[in-house]
């Protein structure tokens, strides 16, 4: 193949970037896909060409099989063309299959929004354990199937799972606005994640960059935090950073994280 090697970089908002500027020239308004996401930033330091399709609100789904907002899966870009040469696939997806930022965002809404018809049973569903322990469960079938479907579509290709950066402190550090008992669960939500995530990539002869083990220290509470705490949830529609998502050093750091990977 002639000119830089390719790289696609397949997955959610953790991988999107929304609210980071500036963004990615071209890209969907609600994507959030920014130009300083990790994807933009391991191509750059790597030399390859980029075919970025990661897109806020994705899941399992949107890469194996379903549209969103009229974007094709994303699974699509690995089809024939450059893609399909890809030396390096990322993938960063799972969370908005368990509900993982969108339990801690429904965790901030006043509990009278928990009793309003619709809404309410949504928010009521998103903060019950017993409701994200049945979607861990379909999120430990749907990501594997992901690795096997990537590996599938490119057999030569360094495939790497990149899991999600720590968002919230220890147990033993409060993360207000958030209760303990809301934290705790988020807390299990994210390791949970990470477990998930690993396994699949063990499972299906991919890679591993544990992000999440690496930014423990940079939660959202901490005194140089890699991700964003609790805010307005649609902020990056507006040009600012989304709460509950990394920011530009933690999209630095994850890129520092797959280069070295890379390199090895």
């Amino acid at each position: 193949m002639s000119g830089p090697g390719g790289y696609v970089a397949l997955g959610s908002s953790m991988a999107a970037g929304p609210g980071i500027p500036p963004r990615a020239p071209g890209s969907p308004r609600l994507a959030g896909r920014s130009a300083r996401n990790y994807p933009h930033l391991v191509a750059e330091a790597l030399s390859l060409r980029l075919i970025d399709v990661t897109y806020s609100g994705a899941t399992t789904a949107n890469i194996l099989g379903e549209s969103q907002f009229g974007a094709p899966p994303q699974l699509e870009a690995l089809d024939d063309g450059p893609g399909a040469r890809a030396q390096l696939v990322t993938i960063t997806i799972g969370g908005n299959d368990i509900g993982y930022v969108p339990m801690l965002s429904a965790a901030t809404t006043p509990a009278a929004l928990r009793r309003v018809p619709l809404l309410g049973a949504r928010l009521r569903e998103l903060l019950d354990p017993a409701a994200r322990e049945a979607a861990l469960r379909t999120l430990e079938v749907s990501m594997r199937a992901v690795g096997q479907a990537v590996r599938a579509q490119v057999p030569d290709a360094r495939v790497m799972f990149v899991d999600y950066l720590t968002l919230l402190p220890p147990a033993t550090e409060p993360a207000p606005p958030l209760s303990a008992r809301h934290a705790e669960l988020g807390r299990h939500l994210a390791d949970r994640l990470a477990t998930i995530t690993a396994e699949a990539a063990a499972d299906t002869g991919c890679e591993i960059v544990r992000a999440a083990e690496a930014s423990r220290d940079h939660h959202a509470w901490s005194a140089d935090p890699w991700t964003l705490g609790t805010g307005f949830a649609l902020a990056f529609l507006f040009g600012k950073p989304a709460p509950l998502h990394p920011n530009a050093a933690g999209m630095a750091a994850v890129a520092d994280l797959i280069v070295a990977q890379w390199r090895r």
